[in-house]
């Protein structure tokens, strides 16, 4: 789970750097507030993508305890 929240912690700190970017940019109202809104919308597309992925994994992880489990139950066990 360190791995998720080092990514979570990265994307936020990029985050923060591009809007602080774009914020000191010397260009008018309008294109700043386009580039914010460019910005954000590409992050949360990559967002999305992170947690469909991180989605995916674990329903396939669920998926396979679930098979595993099923397996477990229907097998005869030997006497010891």
């Amino acid at each position: 789970m360190e791995s998720g929240k080092t990514a979570l912690g990265l994307i936020v700190g990029l985050a923060a750097g591009a809007l602080i970017g774009v914020l000191f940019a010397p260009e008018q109202g309008t294109k700043t507030r386009r580039r914010i809104m460019d910005k954000g919308n590409g992050l949360a597309d990559d967002l999305k993508h992170k947690f469909d992925g991180l989605y995916q994994e674990a329903s396939e992880k669920y998926g396979d305890f679930l098979e595993e489990a099923k397996t477990a139950i229907t097998s005869p066990k030997p006497l010891s």
